[in-house]
C-alpha cells in the first residue's frame, strides 16, 4: 500500500499512525511546514499542499495505491463542490492518479441535516442546512463522478462529532470552556478518532466502496458527556445553561439547529469492531490511560 492522506489534520494524523507501518510509503499533506513534525510522528512523510501541486507532490500521486481526502471543501466556491483536491485536478483525476486502488473521502452526518431527532442510516435522505453541509453532500457528488470515471472503488465515510487526545471535554473543563447547555430533545453522535483511524484502515486494507456512517452507538444529549466528563476527573461541573437565551457564536447555534440519532449498522456489518463504541468507554480510557490532554 502507498498511502496519501491529504490534509493530514487530527482524523488524517490518526489515519496515517495506524497504516504507516504497513505501508510501502505513507504521505501525508499540510497547508504548511509547522506541521511537519505532527505528521513524521506518525511514521509518514510530510509534504505541503497549499492549493498548489507541486512536482514532488505529483510524483506523490502519481504513485498512490490509496488516497484518503480530508481536507473540507469551501462552502464558499460560486460554482461546484469547491472540493479543493478535485479543483487542482480538473478533468485530469485518472491521469494524476494512474496507480490508484481505492478513494476513501472523509464527510461528515452533517449532510443529513435535521431529523428531529429520529434514527437515520446511510439510506435517509440528505437533506442538509448549512453551507458547510451543503458542499460536504455537493463534494461528496463530486467524488463519486470522478471515481466513477476513474473506475476506482470510493467510500465515502461520514463523521460526527470528532474526540479524542487533546480534544475532548476533560480539557475543556480543565481550561474552563465546557458548557451544559439545556435544549430539550436535543442528541448529538460521537466518534473517537481512534476509531475514525480504524474504519478507514479496515476499508482501506479490503479497497471497500460505498457510504459509512462512521459514529458511535449512543447518541446523547451534550450535556450528559460534559457531566460524565466531571464526575470521572473531578473537574468543576459548570452550570446549566438554557439554550434559547445562550451567548452563542451563529457557528455553534447552527449546529443545534440539527437534531438525529445515526446508525453505525453498516461498518460494523462490514466487519469493523468499534474500540470506543459510546462516549463512557471512551472517556473513561482517555483519563485511564492519561493522553487526554493529547
Amino acid at each position: 500500500m502507498k498511502l496519501l492522506v491529504f490534509g493530514a489534520g487530527f482524523s488524517g494524523r490518526a489515519i496515517l499512525s495506524e497504516l504507516a507501518s504497513e505501508c510501502e510509503c505513507a504521505i501525508g499533506t499540510a497547508r504548511s511546514e509547522t506541521k511537519r513534525d505532527a505528521i513524521e510522528a506518525t511514521g509518514a512523510r510530510a509534504l505541503v499542499y497549499d492549493g498548489a501541486i507541486t512536482d514532488e507532490l505529483a510524483d506523490a500521486m502519481a504513485s498512490a495505491t490509496h488516497l484518503v481526502q480530508s481536507i473540507a471543501p469551501d462552502h464558499q466556491a460560486e460554482t461546484g463542490s469547491g472540493d479543493p483536491l478535485l479543483a487542482a485536478v480538473k478533468d485530469g483525476f485518472a491521469g494524476a492518479f494512474p496507480a490508484l486502488q481505492w478513494i476513501g473521502y472523509l464527510s461528515t452526518v452533517g449532510v443529513y441535516g435535521d431529523h428531529g431527532g429520529e434514527w437515520i442510516d446511510e439510506d435517509t435522505e440528505c437533506r442538509p442546512v448549512s453551507r458547510r453541509s451543503k458542499a460536504r453532500l455537493a463534494a461528496e457528488d463530486d467524488w463519486r463522478l470522478a471515481a466513477a470515471g476513474a473506475g476506482r472503488p470510493l467510500a465515502i465515510i461520514r463523521l460526527s462529532g470528532i474526540y479524542g487526545p487533546g480534544r475532548n471535554a476533560f480539557v475543556n473543563l480543565s481550561e474552563g470552556k465546557a458548557r451544559r447547555l439545556i435544549k430539550p430533545g436535543q442528541v448529538f453522535n460521537r466518534i473517537h478518532v481512534a476509531d475514525i483511524a480504524g474504519a478507514t484502515a479496515m476499508l482501506a486494507r479490503g479497497q471497500t466502496p460505498g457510504t459509512f456512517n462512521v459514529t458511535d452507538e449512543k447518541p446523547a444529549p451534550p450535556q450528559d458527556v460534559v457531566e460524565e466528563a466531571a464526575q470521572i476527573s473531578g473537574f468543576r461541573l459548570p452550570p446549566e445553561t438554557d439554550f434559547e437565551t445562550a451567548d452563542l457564536s451563529p457557528m455553534a447555534r447552527s449546529f443545534y439547529g440539527e437534531n438525529k440519532r445515526v446508525s453505525n449498522l453498516r461498518i460494523r456489518e462490514a466487519g469493523y469492531r468499534f474500540r470506543y463504541p459510546d462516549y463512557h468507554a471512551g472517556l473513561k480510557a482517555l483519563w485511564s490511560e492519561g493522553n487526554w490532554k493529547g
